[in-house]
C-alpha cells in the first residue's frame, strides 16, 4: 500500500503484510489507516475550491479497492451511472493515472518487484522500501532518462491515452474492489459535492468527450 503526491513520489509505503489478506484487510492494518482514523495525519483544513465558495476537504485519490470516507474519493461504482457521475469517474481517473504511473515505472525499473521474491519477509520489506526511495532519488536526479516513456499521455481533444511503455510488460496484481457498503452520509455527500463541481464551475471542455 502507497501514497502517491503529484510528482510521481511515494510518500508512504506499507510493505509486509499477509498476501492472503483481503485489501481491504490490509489497508485498516496499515499506520496510515490509523492515522486517518485518528485525525492525526495533519491533513490541511477545508479550503474553496477555484471559483467555489464552499470549503471541500483535502482527499486521496482511489479505487474501487478502499472504503469511501470524508478524506478518500472513490469513483461511483453502481451498475448504472448517471451522465454526472461518469464525468466524476472519468475526472477522477484521470488523476489517479498518476498513481498508476508511479506504480508501473517503479515496477518496470526494479523488476524484482514483478516476480516472487523468494527471501525472509524481513529482508523482502527492506529491498521494496529500498526500490521505492531509489524510485524518488532517480525521479529527482535523473527525471529524463528515468521517466523516458513511462508516463501515459492523452490526446485530450479526441479522448485517446496513449499508454506508457511499462503498459506492455507484466504489470502488478490489480487490487480487489472494496464490498464496504458503510460510507457515512457525509462521506456520500463529499463525493456528490465533487461531482457537483467537475460539471459545473470545474468542468473542463474535453470532458463530454467521454461519453461518445
Amino acid at each position: 500500500m502507497a501514497v502517491v503526491n503529484a510528482n510521481y513520489e511515494f510518500l508512504m509505503v506499507d510493505v509486509g503484510k499477509n498476501g492472503r489478506a483481503s485489501d481491504g484487510g490490509v489497508f485498516r492494518e496499515t499506520k496510515f489507516f490509523s492515522k486517518l482514523a485518528a485525525n492525526t495525519l495533519k491533513i490541511p483544513s477545508p479550503e474553496a475550491l477555484p471559483g467555489c465558495g464552499e470549503r471541500m476537504p483535502f482527499v486521496f485519490v482511489a479505487d474501487d479497492a478502499f472504503p469511501l470516507s470524508e478524506n478518500i474519493l472513490k469513483p461511483f461504482s453502481h451498475n448504472t451511472l448517471k451522465t454526472e457521475e461518469i464525468i466524476f469517474n472519468y475526472r477522477l481517473s484521470r488523476a489517479r493515472r498518476i498513481v498508476e504511473n508511479a506504480f508501473g515505472i517503479l515496477a518496470s525499473r526494479f523488476r524484482i518487484l514483478l516476480q516472487t521474491i523468494n527471501m525472509s519477509p524481513e529482508k523482502t520489506t527492506t529491498i521494496v522500501l529500498a526500490c521505492c526511495y531509489l524510485h524518488n532519488f532517480l525521479r529527482k536526479q535523473n527525471e529524463r532518462t528515468y521517466f523516458e516513456g513511462g508516463l501515459d499521455t492523452e490526446q485530450v481533444e479526441m479522448g485517446i491515452i496513449e499508454y506508457a511503455d511499462w503498459h506492455s510488460g507484466p504489470n502488478l496484481q490489480n487490487l480487489q474492489a472494496s464490498t464496504s457498503r458503510n460510507a457515512s452520509r457525509n462521506a456520500k455527500q463529499i463525493r456528490e459535492n465533487f461531482c457537483t463541481y467537475f460539471n459545473t464551475t470545474g468542468s473542463v471542455p474535453w470532458q463530454n468527450n467521454v461519453l461518445r
